[in-house]
């Protein structure tokens, strides 16, 4: 397993690409490229390694996690996986980035929706999606069981928290995703979050103050 972070866009938000070695199959989580240079750099990268990108999920659906969408979906045809509930933040997209004065390209293209119940087996991996809304409604995180790596994307950061003042975000659904689902995994888990640092699930139990 082979991760790399680059971060993008004016909101700082990670975009994390994870391939296999041996298949050179790629998952990107949360493209959040929002330029020409920026996509070159996710592209070059995807060439460099010479990776098919099989996957790309979206962690939730605000706009700076969803920027990168159209270009990975247009330039390598993935299969398109978010959280159901999440599904009228992507449709409403450009009104989210016009609050912001931001403008996002949408398309009409196939999703998949993520379920507890359904394990994503990717390459010899096991991908586990969690249900962690409260961020919004939607939100996932997906926990590699084996390399006992979770992407949280905004629900749980180093000694912090996502915001639940944007729509259809709650405190206390928020908390109870984190105690309730992600603090059930291992101590020595790693967090790869939506921003900032990496941290892991035992540091967060001992000094996330918000939990």
């Amino acid at each position: 397993m082979k991760i790399k972070t680059m971060v993008f866009n004016p909101f700082s938000s990670n975009t994390y690409l994870i391939w296999d070695e041996k298949s050179k199959d790629a998952i990107i989580i949360d493209p959040g490229c929002f330029n020409e240079e920026e996509e070159k750099e996710l592209n070059d990268i995807l060439e460099k390694e010479k990776l098919n990108v099989k996957y790309l999920f979206n962690t939730h659906c605000h706009i700076d996690h969803i920027f990168g969408n159209v270009f990975i979906l247009e330039k390598f045809t993935p299969e398109f996986y978010i959280g159901k509930e999440d599904e009228f933040l992507l449709d409403g997209a450009i009104e989210q980035a016009e609050r912001f004065g931001m403008k996002i390209k949408l398309i009409k293209y196939e999703k998949k929706y993520f379920s507890e119940n359904k394990i994503i087996k990717f390459g010899e991996m096991q991908i586990i999606p969690i249900h962690t809304p409260g961020h919004s409604p939607g939100s996932f995180s997906f926990y590699f069981k084996n390399e006992n790596i979770c992407f949280t994307g905004d629900v749980l950061f180093l000694e912090s928290i996502g915001r639940t003042d944007l729509w259809g975000g709650n405190y206390d659904i928020l908390r109870n995703s984190i105690v309730e689902k992600l603090f059930k995994l291992p101590d020595d888990t790693q967090i790869c979050p939506g921003h900032s640092e990496m941290t892991t699930i035992g540091y967060e139990k001992k000094y996330n103050s918000f939990v």
